[in-house]
């Protein structure tokens, strides 16, 4: 038996106010303070991209009043924004052309990553047009990634070089920092290269007259699984929202996805379901059709996989996922109808599916299932939590 079963109308479903992603800045809130108890020294929040999509300025604020001490970021742009929002903090900045307006990042008080020569000169020189003093930088060393950061090879110079730049003033060298390659394998050994590399790094700064106050290298899971790895500072991101890519430590999921139904349909056995067929229906069953797609976050890698929690139970979501829509199929028999509301992404606590298990049905990081959640159009409402309260924006 088929047929189309109820549908709500364009302004039943504006009632129900459509798909919505929540963040929770309590759960931003307990994870900081788990993350910085586990360190004895600074913990720094970063807050790239947004702070993970979750609202930069928001996130940092929380982060701040819960034990993180400084704020990351990449790019300038970024790091002037937070100023911009009032946030007076320690910030470093530390993924920028040689290009970049580094006199605005003196006048703004901002810290600077240097990974080379030409960084370094291009920072003095906006030092020198800024009149306001010395850069603060912290010189960035390559430990195994051959991605930002200065190679081995190329470290000495530049620790030579910051050193004469300190003398003329026009830069102080308060940090030295790297990243760990391996760190989310687990285990101290899967750092211990990257440790020496990091050790062996700081001897040659010392070793050309440098005395750096900051020094740090672990990001979130060498912050959980490693406190060899900690020195003076840590820098934590994905951890302030509920990813540890080590798997070591649960923290709180900070998103929640839910949509409502639009409509629900019985269909006969053998009907096909969505483009191009992917999917036919074994036996006669029941459908909903959810309004969430790969335009809102969800990856459409994830199809053949995924599952929603509708009606009490986990769903399984057939055929491809669309740019807007997806299918689910609720069985034979099922109570669920046209306005009850899916649970796309949660904390798990209730069923619902969580971001690390889109993750793995999509074959990639928590962290971009996170951020391609939060970066989803207008059509998905957006709610932060104050307190126990909820707030739309």
């Amino acid at each position: 038996m088929s047929g189309a079963g109820a549908v709500l109308t364009p302004d039943a479903a504006a009632r129900l106010g459509g798909p919505e992603l929540r963040i929770d800045l309590d759960a931003v809130a307990a994870n900081c303070r788990l993350l910085a108890e586990r360190v004895s020294g600074d913990l720094m929040a970063v807050v790239k991209a947004d702070g993970f999509g979750h609202g930069a300025a928001t996130v940092a604020r929380t982060a701040l009043a819960s034990g993180a001490g400084w704020l990351g970021v990449t790019s300038l742009v970024e790091a002037l924004d937070l100023r911009a929002a009032g946030l007076t903090a320690p910030v470093l900045s530390w993924l920028n052309p040689v290009g970049a307006d580094f006199a605005a990042a003196v006048r703004a008080g901002v810290d600077l990553a240097v990974p080379s020569p030409a960084h370094l000169a291009a920072v003095a020189g906006g030092a020198q047009r800024s009149g306001w003093g010395a850069a603060r930088v912290h010189l960035h060393l390559d430990t195994g990634l051959a991605r930002d950061g200065a190679a081995p090879e190329e470290w000495g110079a530049l620790c030579r070089a910051a050193r004469a730049a300190e003398r003329e003033g026009t830069v102080q060298v308060v940090g030295v920092m790297g990243h760990l390659a391996l760190a989310d394998l687990g285990g101290p050994g899967a750092n211990a290269a990257g440790r020496a590399a990091f050790d062996r790094g700081l001897q040659v700064a010392r070793s050309a007259g440098l005395r750096p106050a900051h020094r740090h290298l672990a990001a979130t899971a060498a912050t959980l699984g490693d406190p060899a790895t900690h020195h003076t500072m840590v820098r934590v991101g994905a951890g302030l929202f509920g990813i540890d890519p080590s798997g070591s430590t649960r923290l709180r999921p900070t998103l929640t996805l839910t949509a409502p139904v639009v409509s629900v349909r019985r269909v006969a056995a053998g009907t096909g379901v969505g483009y191009g067929h992917h999917w036919v229906t074994p036996r006669a069953t029941t459908l909903a059709l959810v309004p969430v797609g790969y335009a809102d976050g969800l990856p459409r890698t994830a199809t053949d996989h995924a599952e929603v929690l509708l009606g009490g139970r986990r769903r399984p979501v057939v055929g491809r996922i669309s740019m807007d829509q997806v299918v689910v199929d609720l069985g034979p028999c099922s109570p669920v109808v046209a306005g009850d509301v899916a649970t796309v992404v949660g904390a798990g606590d209730d069923g619902a599916p969580t971001a690390a298990e889109w993750a793995r049905w999509a074959h990639t990081l928590e962290h971009e299932i996170v951020t391609g959640l939060c970066s989803a159009p207008p059509r998905v409402r957006r709610c932060v939590s104050t307190g126990s309260s909820w707030g739309t924006r």
